[in-house]
């Protein structure tokens, strides 16, 4: 069942990827990339932990998002590629602006999706009675 859950996340999590480089892809600097890699890192610290803090969802499922779903929207690969190809164009100061925001930015989103879930967790059981 796992790789199901994969498969068919995995394919919803590409899509998604697809349509954010129809929307910002081209020009010089990779704002798709760089926007999927840190609404990824928000959306994997986020839905992890609330969801399963919250919800009696199955693990095999839980890990079928992360892995599948947040697994295909985002991309290193890209990352990493695109950096050296900033750097080959003598890019180099948003070669390096990139990959601090990419880093920074990524850490950052993790925290968030860490703090937005716990809020939502604490908000959640002060209504049970």
């Amino acid at each position: 069942m796992y790789f199901l859950y994969v498969g068919i996340f995995g394919a919803l999590g590409g899509m998604c990827r697809y349509a954010m480089n129809l929307l910002l892809g081209g020009g010089s600097f990779p704002y798709a990339t760089l926007t999927v890699n840190l609404i990824g890192c928000f959306l994997l610290a986020f839905l992890m932990r609330f969801l399963a803090g919250k919800t009696g969802i199955s693990l095999v499922l839980l890990n079928g998002i992360g892995t599948g779903f947040i697994g295909a929207f985002t991309t290193f690969s890209a990352f990493s590629v695109e950096t050296i190809q900033l750097i080959q164009k003598g890019e180099m100061f948003f070669a390096i602006g990139y990959v601090f925001v990419s880093l920074m930015g990524g850490l950052a989103m993790v925290k968030l999706g860490n703090i937005f879930s716990n809020k939502l967790l604490k908000r959640g059981s002060h209504h049970v009675g």
